[in-house]
Formats: C-alpha cells, structure tokens, sequence
C-alpha cells in the first residue's frame, strides 16, 4: 500500500511551532487541537514530533478508551520519560497536591526545551482532567510546550473536557486550533489512480481524512456508507487466523503487546494484519491505524467471542506480576468477560485507587461495577461497598444515585446492631442532603445520627455526627444552638487524631454563628482557629471553607471592608489550589460585596462570568444569580426575572433563611423599582416570619422596609439592623450616613428620598453616577412632588456607559462576550450574520485597545464601562 500524505495540514503544523517557539521565547503555552474522529488529530501530534528540532525533548501519552479509564492514564505514560520523581509518586499515588506541584516543577526546568503530547483527551479521567486544568492555570510560569487533542463532536456542553476548556479559556497561554475536513481538491489528489470518483468520495465521507484513506485502501467497487463498513471491508479480506487475530487485539485495546496477544490467542497472525495495513508496528508494540478501526472491529465481534477473549485477557493479566498489574483494567476485562468473582475482587480496588489519585467519577464508575454484582454479599461487605459507592458519588454531585445508597448502608447498619458505622453513615447522609438543597432531610438524618451516637463513647463518629448538627443549625441561623453543639464537638475532639477534620469544621461554624449573631472580633478568632489547624495538617478544603465563611458571614452582616481581606487570600488560596466550589462561591459572594458597593462595572463582568461558565445549580451559582438579578434590577437591564426566578428555584427547596432570605429581599426590590407595590410586599411578607424567627437584624429590617413601603401593615422590626431601624423610625439623614458608613452608596441614597429637596438632590446624583435608572426616575418624580423648580437632567446614558465611544449595538455584544457567548451564538442571539458580529467584534478590540475577545470584558471594567452581562435588545 502506498503511503498517504498528510494534506492541508500545514498551516496548523506551523501555528503549533510558532506557539512552541512563544512558549521557550515568552512563558509556556497550551495548545487544545480539536475535530472530529478521524480528521487527523494524531496524525498532526506524529508530524509535528517528526519536524521538532534537535534537543527537544516530546514525551506523548494517550488516554484509554476503557469503559473506566486508568486514573492519570497518559501522565503515567510520560512519567518516566519526564522526571523520576514525578514517576515515583504517580506509582505510589501520593496525595494530589504532591504529584501536581512536581509536575510543575518537571514543567518550570526547561532544558532540554520540553514538549508534552496528550491524545485523545475526550476519554480522560478526572485526575488527568485535574491535572490539565492545574497545567493550564500556570503554564504561563513555565517554558514548557502542552498539546491535547480530542474529538470535538464526542465532548458536550455537559462533558467534563469541556468545563475544563472553558475554565481555560481566558487564559493568554491557552489556545485551541480547530482542524478542518480536507477540501474535494486534496481528496482528488488522494484518490488519484484509485478508480475512484472523487467528487462522490468527497460526498460521501465529507472529507474526513481516515474515511477517505481507509476507503481507497479497500479499493471497493463503491463508496462504503460508513467507517466502520469500510474498515470491515477491508477486513473481510484477511484470513481466518488473522480476522482472530484482529478480533484479540481489538479487545486487547489501543496498544497490544505481541506477548499478551500470544498468551490470548494461539499462533495470532499479526503479520498478515500489518502487512494490510490494520495493524501498525508502534515500537515494541502493536495498534490500530486509528481508534476508529479497532472500535469497528470490537464492535463487529460475536459477542460470545468477545467475553471469551475477554476472559483470556483477564487470566493473562492476572498471570503478571503484581507492579505490573492496572486495576482499572483488570476490572475492565473482568466486566467484559462478565465474571462476578474478578469484578468484586478488582473494581472496588480499583475504585480506591482512582479515589486516592483524585479521579472520582472514575471511582464512581467502578463502584457501580461491583455494586451491580453485590446481590450475594454478605451484609457487611455489601454495606461497606454501598458506603464506597455513595462516598464516591456525593464527591461528583450525584447526590440522587448516593443517597439510596446510604439509606441501604444504614439499615443494614442498624440490622447488625454496629452503631459506629450506623452514626457514621448516617452522618454522611446529613451532609450529602444538605449539598443536594434538601435541608429537612438531613436535619432528620443529622438527628439520627445523633440519637444513635448517644449510645457509643466518645470518639471520632460521635464528634462527626456533633459537627454536622453544628453546621446544619448555623445554616438555618440558629446561631445560639450550633455555637453550644460546636463547642461540645470541639471538646470531644481535642487530642483525637481521627476526629480532627470535624473539630475544623465545628470550629467554622462556630465562628460563623458568632459572626452573625453580632460578635465579630470572637466569631473571627473561632475562624482563624479553625484556618491555622487546617493549614497545620494540611486540609486544603477546610482552609478554602474557611476563608468562604469568613467572606461571607463578614458579607452577610454588610462588612464589606472586613470580608476583602480574607476574600483576597481566599480566593488565591483556592485558585493556587484548583478548589473551584470554594473559589465559585468567594466570587458570588465577592460579585454580591461589589453590588451594594456600587462597583457596579465590576460586579456585573463578574456574576457573568461565573453564570456561563458554571451551568449546574449550585449554591455558588444562586449567589451570583442573586448579585446578576438586584443589578439588572437597579440599572434597569432587561432578564431581572430570568436570574431572579432561577435563585428562587434553588433558594426554596433548602428552606432556610440563609437563602431564602436574601433572594426574597432582592425580589421585592425589584418589583418595587418596577412600581408593582402590591408583589414587592407579598415577596418581602413571604420569608418575613422566617427572618424574625431567627432575629436576623439584617433580613427583619430589609424585608420589613419593603412591607412597608408596599403599604403593608408595619411588622414587628424592631430587631432591625442599625441603618434599618433609622430609616424605619423617619431618620433618613442618619439612616443615609450609616449606610455610607458601611460603604453602600446606593442604600444611602434610597434612604434620602424621605428627606428634603436638598437630600433627594443628593440621592438624583448618586443614582447617576451609579447608572441606577429606575432609581433616578424616582428621585426626579419625588423632587417633583416636592415642589422642585428645577429637575437635573443627569447625563446621557452613552457618556455614563460609553468612555470608549462603543455604539450602543457594540456594548450588547460585548455583553454577550463577557457571557462567554461565541461569535456565532451572539449572531444568534441578536439576529444579525456572523460577518456583521465579526466586524462587531473587531470595532470593539480597536476601541478598547486588546488583541484578545476575552480580554475585552475586564478592559471595559477597567474604563468604568457598564455591561449588560448576557442581555441584548433583539433584532436591529
């Protein structure tokens, strides 16, 4: 067979050597190149190894298309190539923190210059997937050259891949390049002398170039109407013993080692299957052309020759030694093989090692293997698998499949009379319900769990099952009771090794409760208590939960000033440490800060940016919807609904106040500002009770504002936060000069609409200079009532918004860039050709003096310009 050239591929290869050559001149670089299967992504990793000048060293590794891949999979390939340490604490799984930073170490040397190649990134298990996001935050640091290549059509809006891209994205050092199908001109070239017609082969296969090349390697009579029918084709040729051949290494997978093939088929005809090309000699081994080729010939195996192979590939591997033994692919051969025994025997094992090395959706996979074989176990052994399984998948959030679960492993538990694992469970199950937002749930679980640690001695479980009461009842703001459970936790713990993550944690809420009920300077010492011993045993997680309770109780109780320093270091400490739920809800709470701050520009880029890049329904995510909703509302943006409603839909379900309170806050203001009266009240009758049940001063005083400036009977608010209380007694000036006090400009100038000409003056200019519209009508409307002369016209809406001279259609689009939309989803959106946003864009760039799309929403910060984040005003 003649060899295939490598078409229409220059223009990438030389945009992958010129980003090599920034990443040694100017800090490393991360390239993503994508397309669909078959297109030539690993074609253009070999070309591009080929043509690296001398000295520089590429190592490649590959992710495994197992059903549960191998955690880290193509680091453990490269690790020996790349440095000894990092390959010795790959092998040892030692603790991710440890891995990842002599990763980067290997990363930083620089000589020989450094080129890493990882293919087929769509099949990457979570720990490669951590791993790339932490390479890809501090690339910049180093001079190392990253490739990743995946197959765009197989990664999703949903697939783990692309959260990680997206996270990436703004990043200067990271860059994607897209490959193309080849035009009808290159495949006529390649199927000169095949008899073929090229126009009908270009249709056919729509240019894909392993299509193409596989169909005039089988030189059929016709254009096969699939890959995977041109790939049997060609099969359909070989000789029987080289069809077995194919059919075990197929199942074998990607690479095959001559040895294990000889020990699962006898005699393999291997030659015959690479002299046709099926088969490529790699080194000391043997793989397919293309994954597509071996996926074709698995797929086209009878299924009672696929579980035999299975089994014979299972016994060979179980033949080696035991370093040279990976367990997710033991228990990938045993499921193939459907042998009950070796899958209870390898995938919890497995399982535990993917957990240890930080891939869980990995270990939630091979949990869920072995627990659809657990039928026959005895008690125990199936409650401690059930505990495995729901550990695992409580870690990646699929708290509907964790807590069965732990329902089951709890009754079973209790059945055998075991109260320590029964308390423990059950304690789990408190906490995984209350991550779900199903807060009564837990509460019943929590005091469960309680009620049956009564019976056992002190010790590490009872210390958990007090914590967990402790965190629940500071969530529902009753402060009094979880300090008194938190401290009683803290005293049993002391001198408890075992029990130490949960005397951190009872610590937090503690501190937290301290907070908000008043105490400040005691609830912050709780907190840095509670930060130093996380820190001092190493519990990264605690410190980031830390710094977000810091941040947000000082939030909570308006002290703004207080929370920026522990914002600041929370947010690097989290963001150093790839702690994105940490780092998410630091930012809500932050974007929240910069709200009632009146820093305004900056707050709306922000809650943006964590709404598009973070679709789940999360806690962190109600919070910035919250941040999104009371802006829109007080410039008068359009979608105040749309966020607003979403919040309620995560807040209610919870049933505390801790949410429910502040949305419901938001909500009557921005019907009040909209001039329905009659629902503001009702939104801020609803969680009234609520707030004054919990004497929470800040809430009793916001929503009975509202009731009140909604012509409600007056509630009881005489528990009201300070600025509260004055503004409810009629004192607008000292209300006004307490918010300004607490650095909220805007809340000060809606007190001092009570007051006199002068005052509401005053109000009309902050309203301003905020860009507060809704507010601004207001105030020019009750100047009016108040005999005013003369109502200040306030400046033009394009000199408040617009510093850089953007037209007003160019601030919607860059509002739809600070989303995260693309090019061709704002075209979408605003019902205009993707040329015209193109041009749209560029105008924007020139205007604000960036190169890159994504650095055009913080330039516009920068300047002060207002974005309506994600909003556009429909067809021109």
């Amino acid at each position: 067979m003649r060899p295939m050239r490598l078409l229409e591929r220059e223009v990438p290869l030389a945009t992958l050597h010129g980003l090599r050559a920034e990443a040694v001149a100017r800090g490393g670089r991360l390239v993503f190149v994508e397309g669909e299967a078959g297109i030539g992504k690993t074609s253009l990793l070999s070309l591009f190894r080929e043509s690296l000048p001398d000295g520089v060293r590429a190592v490649l590794g590959s992710c495994d298309p197992l059903s549960t891949p191998r955690p880290l999979g193509p680091f453990v390939d490269i690790a020996d190539g790349l440095d000894p340490a990092f390959a010795r604490l790959v092998r040892q799984q030692a603790p991710r923190a440890e891995v990842l930073a002599t990763l980067l170490r290997a990363l930083q040397r620089g000589d020989p210059p450094l080129v890493i190649l990882l293919d087929d990134l769509h099949w990457a298990d979570e720990a490669t997937l951590d791993a790339l996001r932490f390479i890809g935050r501090r690339i910049e640091a180093t001079p190392a050259f990253v490739i990743g290549t995946y197959r765009d059509d197989e990664v999703g809006r949903q697939h783990p891949l692309r959260v990680v891209v997206g996270d990436l994205a703004t990043s200067p050092a990271v860059r994607r390049i897209s490959l193309a199908p080849l035009s009808e001109a290159s495949v006529e070239e390649l199927a000169r002398g095949s008899g073929l017609d090229a126009h009908e082969l270009h249709g056919s296969t729509g240019g894909n170039p392993f299509f193409v090349t596989e169909v005039i390697a089988g030189a059929p009579a016709r254009v096969p109407a699939t890959v995977r029918d041109a790939v049997l084709a060609r099969a359909a040729r070989l000789s029987e013993p080289a069809r077995r051949t194919l059919e075990a290494a197929a199942v074998i997978g990607p690479s095959v080692d001559p040895t294990l093939l000889a020990r699962v088929i006898e005699a393999p005809a291997a030659e015959e299957c690479l002299a046709r090309g099926l088969l490529q000699a790699d080194g000391s081994a043997y793989r397919f052309r293309h994954e597509l080729a071996r996926e074709a010939i698995l797929q086209a195996t009878d299924p009672g020759v696929r579980i035999g192979l299975h089994a014979r590939v299972l016994a060979a591997l179980e033949a080696l030694p035991d370093d040279e033994r990976a367990l997710a692919r033991l228990a990938h051969h045993a499921d193939g093989a459907d042998d009950r025994e070796a899958i209870l025997r390898y995938a919890p094992e497995a399982a535990r090692h993917a957990a240890a090395g930080g891939a869980h959706r990995e270990a939630a996979a091979q949990y869920a293997r072995a627990v659809r074989f657990a039928a026959g176990l005895g008690p125990a052994e199936r409650a401690a698998l059930l505990e495995g399984f729901a550990r695992e998948h409580g870690v990646i959030a699929r708290y509907d499949i964790a807590n069965p679960a732990l329902v089951e492993a709890a009754t079973i538990w209790r059945d055998l009379g075991d109260a320590r694992r029964e308390t423990a469970v059950l304690t789990e199950m408190a906490r995984a319900l209350v991550s779900a937002g199903r807060n009564a749930e837990a509460e019943a679980a929590s005091k469960r769990a309680l009620e049956v640690a009564e019976r056992l001695p002190d010790g590490p479980e009872k210390v958990e099952a007090l914590a967990a009461q402790a965190y629940l009842r500071m969530l529902d703001r009753d402060n009094a009771e979880a300090i008194v459970i938190g401290r009683r936790a803290i005293e049993m713990g002391q001198g408890e090794p075992r029990a130490l993550p949960s005397v951190v944690h009872a610590w937090n809420s503690v501190g937290s409760s301290r907070i908000l009920l008043g105490d400040n300077n005691g609830g912050r010492a709780d907190l840095e208590t509670s930060l130093r011993l996380a820190r001092e045993h190493g519990l990264d997680r605690y410190v980031a939960s830390a710094y977000s309770v810091l941040a947000s109780a000082l939030g909570e109780m308006y002290r703004f000033a207080d929370a920026d320093p522990y914002y600041e270091a929370g947010h690097r400490y989290a963001t150093e440490r790839d702690l994105d739920a940490s780092r998410l809800y630091l930012e809500a709470w932050r974007a929240i800060s910069l709200v009632h701050r009146g820093r305004w520009s900056e707050a709306g880029p922000l809650a943006g940016s964590i709404l598009a890049a973070h679709r789940d329904v999360t806690i962190g995510r109600m919070m910035a919807l919250l941040a999104a909703g009371r802006l829109r509302a007080r410039r008068g943006d359009p979608d105040v609904w749309t966020a607003l409603d979403e919040a309620l839909a995560v807040a209610e379900p919870t049933a505390t106040l801790q949410r429910i309170g502040p949305v419901r806050a938001a909500r009557a203001e921005a019907f009040w500002l909209a001039g329905d009266r009659d629902r503001s009240g009702a939104e801020a009758a609803a969680a009234f009770e609520l707030a004054a049940a919990k004497s929470h001063p800040w809430h009793i005083g916001e929503l009975g504002w509202w009731q009140v400036q909604a012509g409600f009977p007056p509630p009881d608010t005489a528990g009201a936060a300070e600025p509260w209380r004055l503004q409810l007694a009629g004192r607008w000036r000292e209300a006004a000069d307490a918010w300004a006090a607490l650095d909220c400009p805007y809340e000060a100038a809606r007190a001092l609409l009570d007051g006199d000409v002068e005052a509401v003056r005053e109000a009309h200019t902050t309203f301003d200079r905020l860009g507060a519209r809704p507010a601004l009508a207001l105030a020019a409307r009750r100047l009016r009532e108040l005999g005013s002369s003369s109502i200040p016209r306030g400046r033009r809406p394009a000199t408040r918004a617009n510093p850089a001279g953007l037209t007003a259609r160019e601030l919607e689009v860059l509002g739809l860039i600070a989303a995260g939309l693309s090019n061709q989803a704002i075209a979408a959106r605003l019902f205009l050709s993707s040329r015209t946003v193109d041009h749209h864009v560029s105008a924007i760039l020139g205007k604000l003096r960036v190169a890159r799309r994504g650095d055009a929403p913080s330039a516009a910060a920068a300047l002060g310009i207002e974005l309506q984040i994600g909003q556009s005003g429909g067809p021109d």
